[in-house]
């Protein structure tokens, strides 16, 4: 919901520090590996009740995230790049709420299952109607220069990232906040499906 608002505060350094990079020689496909292994670090010191440590490579991660698409804005956005990027992204919103769930089973695993589930659907709403617009040729800058088209909604990365250092700081409240914004993922999930219900009604297809 606030990620349009965002990059309006974040792209400017980041375009910056991406062209710095670009011009040393450094790909965007290698800044998308660093920072999966910043997410795989951030899952295992959760899940090692280090939150703080987790809450750093969380950070880590998302810049990584940010620079990867500065890089390949200089260099040439590739399939494989755009591809990566959306994957990894998915296996790092997954692999938190899962570190929390093995932090502390008895507290955390149901709120966990009901959080991945609206993952799941809210994400699955996302990526199906990409692959839609893709086919219907329509395409959107709101959320910046993407590989793939960006359909908003209430729980986006910037709120999902919100969650997520929360959680860190707070891991007593990992259950309120994991059926919370659960509750949240579910309502965007349910408004995507509506605008592309609405949406690809009226194109040929």
């Amino acid at each position: 919901m606030f990620d349009a608002r965002l990059r309006t505060l974040i792209d400017p350094p980041l375009e910056m520090l991406g062209s710095r990079l670009a011009r040393s020689g450094v790909t965007a496909n290698q800044i998308t590996m660093v920072g999966f292994g910043f997410a795989i670090a951030a899952a295992g010191a959760i899940a090692w009740a280090a939150p703080l440590f987790g809450l750093l490579f969380v950070l880590l991660n998302r810049l990584c995230d940010g620079l990867d698409g500065a890089v390949a804005r200089v260099n040439g956005k590739t399939d494989l790049g755009g591809y990566l990027d959306i994957v990894f992204d998915f296996f790092f919103y997954g692999g938190v709420p899962i570190a929390f769930a093995f932090a502390d089973p008895g507290r955390n695993a149901l709120p966990a299952a009901a959080l991945l589930f609206s993952f799941y659907a809210n994400g699955s709403a996302f990526l199906a109607y990409a692959i839609m617009a893709e086919k219907q040729g329509l395409e959107t800058d709101k959320q910046g220069s993407k590989s793939l088209y960006y359909l908003g909604g209430l729980a986006e990365g910037g709120e999902t990232i919100a969650l997520f250092c929360l959680m860190c700081l707070w891991p007593a409240g990992f259950p309120v906040l994991a059926y919370s914004f659960a509750a949240v993922c579910v309502l965007s999930a349910g408004a995507r499906v509506i605008i592309a219900v609405r949406t690809l009604r009226e194109t040929p297809g």
